[in-house]
């Protein structure tokens, strides 16, 4: 079982920048990890992932160059560096992990995860 605990969210100006941050329970280096977003009125949509050891990063086309996904596996933590925020980036974000036996995977589908944070919101003023 893993507990994932979401931090880092508020409100910023377009423009601006945030990092979100994920810590979980147990260690992080057999679990995929990816951040999802939701937006009222939305479907929970991919936003990045990242493989078990970080050797591999994917990335919504909505938010590439902007977004960086990240891991530090000794500190079971996850970040997501958010730059260049736009209001359609307003959403409450979740970060999510998948065990996985092999190191190259990555996961961009929501129902595949195994273990869910209770999200954080993050809100972009024009």
């Amino acid at each position: 079982q893993v507990q994932l605990v979401e931090s880092g969210g508020g409100l910023v100006q377009a423009g601006g920048s945030l990092r979100l941050s994920c810590a979980a329970s147990g260690r992080t280096f057999m679990y995929a990890m990816g951040w999802f977003r939701q937006a009222p009125g939305e479907e929970r949509e991919f936003v990045a992932g990242i493989t078990r050891i970080g050797s591999g990063t994917y990335y919504a086309d909505s938010v590439k160059g902007r977004f960086t996904i990240s891991r530090d596996n000794a500190k079971n933590t996850v970040y997501l560096q958010m730059n260049s925020l736009k209001p359609e980036d307003t959403a409450v974000y979740y970060c999510a992990a998948k065990f996985v036996e092999q190191s190259i995977v990555l996961v961009t589908t929501a129902s595949e995860y195994d273990y869910w944070g209770q999200g954080t919101q993050v809100t972009v003023s024009s």
